[in-house]
């Protein structure tokens, strides 16, 4: 005679049962482990994005501050005016500042706001020095300045120019343009450009 359902139910050892139940349980929190992770993951992943893609902005917008600053410069040159003494109100200063570190610089004090706000968050300042030792006529005395000068070699045969520095030298001399842009997420981004 064979035996019923409920005599073969009550062979199985006791330790068996519910073992499924654990061994599922155990799997479900360890799938749940691994979702949060790829989940904090990709969230990562998009803050770089987002970090990357806000440093590009300020970066492009560095350029309004070159350009502001050329515009300044281009209005007294047409104008026929030597730029031959600091100017702060407008983030010029006639001489080439060697301390000058675009980190370490106070920017809130001696820049030319750009603009203030471009719709993004972006602030643009910019400071302009020429490239002359001291203040004053790129003749004068003990001054030394980085004016282009054609000459004879490799640069002068080519149509190009070699940078004179030296004193008593005339002509127009090179400008940087030193621009920073501040923006959301607390970057900084500097574009320098130096310019005849």
């Amino acid at each position: 005679m064979k035996p019923s359902i409920r005599q073969r139910a009550s062979a199985r050892p006791a330790s068996q049962r519910g073992v499924v139940l654990i061994v599922a349980l155990v799997v479900l929190v360890v799938m749940t482990l691994a979702g949060l992770l790829m989940f904090r993951s990709s969230r990562t992943g998009v803050e770089v994005a987002g970090n990357i893609g806000f440093k590009q902005n300020a970066t492009s917008l560095g350029d309004l501050g070159v350009e502001t600053g050329r515009a300044f410069l281009m209005g007294f040159v047409s104008d026929g005016n030597p730029l031959l003494d600091d100017i702060p109100a407008s983030g010029y200063y006639a001489s080439w500042n060697e301390g000058f570190n675009p980190l370490s610089y106070d920017w809130d004090e001696a820049s030319k706001e750009a603009i203030a706000d471009d719709g993004t968050g972006n602030r643009v300042r910019y400071v302009i020095h020429r490239l002359c030792k001291v203040v004053g006529a790129t003749t004068a005395p003990g001054q030394q300045c980085a004016i282009p000068s054609t000459g004879s070699g490799a640069a002068a045969d080519k149509g190009g120019s070699n940078p004179g520095l030296g004193a008593g030298t005339t002509g127009q001399p090179y400008y940087r343009i030193t621009s920073r842009v501040d923006g959301p997420r607390s970057t900084v981004s500097y574009v320098q450009v130096i310019m005849f």
